[in-house]
């Protein structure tokens, strides 16, 4: 039997046990404790997806909206995603441990503010004057926002999950936020547009509405109290809490590798929606709406798998896991999008009907997506007395695949084009195939490392668990 490493410590002075199977501080019954849902947060994962649905409908039009409406070239697009996703890093490593430090509550409710004043500057004021300063200023300084706000989130997940559950609340997480980033988001831009008549500028109002309501939703709906309060013993010590999580990337070189394969995981999510519409509209000579819908389809299909592999990754070993349904398939879906396309145009089927085939190409890709979310439980399990620590080292790689997707588009589509840009990322995920073997050993009940103490205190047989 495989178990997770046991959960972190609750806070000095804290009683609450929101995450107990026995729980009924929340209104959401048994169900959701089958499903690995921690229910006293439940409306936090609604506010989640609602914020990240907001936070998704700009990332397929801005290199259209900017190109088109402000004369930013495809590269220099992806130079300014890239300055938004250097923000994005550093927050997504800053928010588990500021979660440590002062509870994941106030960290998402600064989230939620840096994310709304500086979406109001970069619309009232940067765009209106197409200042590119102020687009870059207003829109990089931006990304410091959402990843404050859901991966504080994921921290709070993380602290209240039961230990056997804390893979598939992960998995939980991801749906929600996948939901939002970019598949609903996608959606809406989608409705926005065609539906609507709405222009690329009307829609962005739109995505800021929706984060607002996401973030009410969190705020007014989770009474949860432990995210309301440090998750150390220690907040004082503020050098010590917010260094662990360099230090645990300094002295082991799996967190190391965690980060590595985090970034690896979601490059093209921000690769593809700088040089995908172009690929699509130029090179193809197909429509703007059938990237739209072609993310839709990948995130939506990637949505019930987070979970699912989350619950196989605690059966049948996280490593192993993210090797097969993660990195290889991955590898080998990517390639079919990007190739189908081609090799439909070059034997001269419909558009129709290659375009149908990629569809279901990208389905595929969207359940490779959803193989890697064993890592987390990954993560945790390398410092399991500091969730927020240990998350930091796996949100660091989050923020950084937001700053390398672009900046590899920016390098790499002047010098080998579109087609030298995929090859190098299908390169990428073989290359998160070998650090996943990299990562065995760190389950507990798997490859000889002892199992979690039966309830009646007698330690469980571990099992060998190979690649």
């Amino acid at each position: 039997m495989s178990s997770h490493a046991a959960p972190p410590p609750p806070a000095s002075g804290d009683t609450t046990a929101a995450s107990s199977p026995g729980d009924t501080t929340s209104t959401p019954g048994p169900l959701l404790d089958r499903l690995g849902i921690p229910r006293a947060l439940i409306w936090g994962f609604i506010g989640l997806a609602l914020f990240m649905i907001g936070d998704g409908v700009e990332t397929n039009i801005l290199e259209p909206f900017l190109h088109d409406e402000h004369g930013f070239s495809t590269s220099r697009v992806g130079t300014l995603v890239t300055v938004y996703g250097v923000a994005v890093a550093v927050a997504a490593f800053s928010a588990a441990a500021l979660s440590d430090l002062w509870g994941p509550r106030r960290v998402m409710v600064i989230g939620a503010a840096v994310w709304i004043v500086f979406e109001l500057g970069f619309l009232l004021v940067a765009l209106t004057t197409s200042n590119a300063v102020l687009i870059y200023v207003t829109y990089g300084l931006r990304g410091f926002g959402y990843p404050l706000f859901a991966y504080s989130f994921l921290v709070w997940i993380s602290a209240v999950s039961r230990p056997e559950d804390r893979a598939t609340g992960v998995g939980w997480f991801y749906v929600a936020f996948s939901a939002g980033l970019p598949t609903l988001g996608a959606l809406v831009a989608t409705i926005s547009l065609s539906v609507f008549d709405l222009d690329f500028y009307q829609t962005l109002w739109v995505s800021l509405v929706l984060v607002v309501l996401g973030s009410a939703c969190a705020f007014l709906g989770v009474k949860e109290r432990r995210g309301r309060r440090p998750l150390v013993d220690n907040p004082h010590e503020v050098t010590a809490t917010l260094s662990r999580g360099f230090r645990l990337l300094v002295t082991d070189r799996r967190a190391r590798y965690v980060t590595y394969i985090r970034t690896i995981n979601s490059v093209p999510t921000y690769a593809m929606a700088v040089y995908f519409p172009s690929y699509f509209t130029d090179d193809l000579g197909w429509r703007l709406g059938w990237f739209l819908i072609l993310t839709t389809v990948i995130y939506a299909v990637n949505l019930p798998f987070n979970p699912l592999f989350g619950r196989i990754g605690d059966r049948v070993g996280w490593a192993r896991t993210m090797f097969w349904c993660g990195a290889v398939l991955c590898a080998v879906a990517l390639a079919l999008v990007y190739f189908t396309p081609l090799a439909g145009t070059a034997l001269g089927l419909p558009d129709a009907v290659t375009y149908g085939i990629t569809l279901a190409f990208g389905a595929v890709f969207g359940i490779g997506l959803a193989g890697y979310v064993p890592l987390s439980a990954i993560a945790v399990s390398l410092d399991p007395e500091h969730p927020g620590a240990a998350m930091a080292t796996y949100n660091l790689g989050v923020g950084a695949a937001v700053a390398v997707g672009p900046l590899l588009v920016a390098v790499f589509l002047p010098l080998v084009g579109a087609t030298g840009l995929t090859l190098v990322m299908i390169g990428l995920y073989f290359v998160s195939a070998w650090l996943s073997t990299q990562l065995k050993g760190t389950q507990p009940g798997f490859d000889g490392v002892p199992a979690e103490p039966s309830p009646a205190g007698t330690p469980a047989l571990a099992k060998e668990n190979s690649l």
